[in-house]
């Protein structure tokens, strides 16, 4: 038995605008496309389709998806690693909650809170990254920790409120398939660039590395994806692109 894409879609929740976009990217093609341009799909689509609706029900990546599909990528491996990716994820919440619980006792006047302690979540964070980035790309940055030192709570809130914007912008221009090497993408890269000398002297090969970071740290992938997880992918391409085009860096 065949099935068109409206029936495909009603049958699986997925939207047929959803289908046609896995047909594109070279995810899931249909088992035929008759003269007149409808996709038809048959049983060993509806399987396939199933997995791929498994894994991102684990929030599996597209293009990770597709490796496992292909068998380029053992779908043990990379679920290991997305299990990295949730666990670095769970503790980032964790020490966010914790900072709010401390914070609401103070409120609430169960707890006097001292300055420090409202962001020592937030510090923590910082600390581990700066590790990770010292690890990853040694000489590439800095010795310096790449972060102010006595910021104070209103430093951090408007700090994170401009990077929520920033990834905001970058999200609409990758939703916009903006392609992330054009010239009017590294306008708007240009911004994350400025973001990040803001609080790091960062060379043009250290911004380069950062690019690495971005893609494949699974705490960055967070900080960076939020409700879009493939702009870690499209802003490190972005990334070095701007890099090597604006920076004159030398890979």
């Amino acid at each position: 038995m065949r099935y068109s894409i409206s029936q495909v879609a009603t049958i699986s929740g997925v939207s047929a605008r959803t289908l046609r976009h896995y047909d594109e990217i070279g995810l899931l093609a249909p088992q035929e496309v008759s003269a007149n341009g409808y996709r038809w799909y048959g049983r060993s689509q509806l399987r396939v389709l199933q997995r791929i609706l498994l894994l991102r029900d684990l929030d599996v990546p597209l293009p990770q998806i597709k490796a496992i599909l292909a068998g380029e990528d053992d779908e043990a491996a990379a679920l290991r690693r997305h299990l990295r990716l949730v666990t670095a994820e769970r503790d980032r919440l964790d020490a966010i909650a914790g900072t709010i619980r401390r914070t609401l006792d103070d409120l609430e006047g169960r707890r006097s809170l001292p300055d420090g302690e409202f962001f020592r979540g937030l510090q923590e964070r910082r600390a581990q990254l700066a590790a990770t980035l010292r690890k990853k790309f040694g000489t590439a940055l800095p010795a310096h920790d790449p972060w102010p030192s006595g910021w104070t709570r209103d430093d951090y809130h408007e700090a994170e409120s401009e990077a929520r914007d920033l990834y905001s912008q970058l999200s609409r221009a990758r939703r916009a398939d903006l392609d992330p090497t054009s010239s009017a993408a590294l306008d708007i890269v240009a911004a994350h660039y400025e973001a990040v000398r803001a609080t790091w002297p960062a060379s043009p090969e250290a911004y380069h590395a950062l690019a690495d970071l971005i893609e494949s740290d699974p705490a960055q992938r967070v900080v960076v994806g939020g409700d879009d997880p493939d702009l870690p992918a499209w802003l490190a391409a972005g990334v070095r692109a701007y890099a090597v085009r604006r920076l004159g860096h030398r890979p």
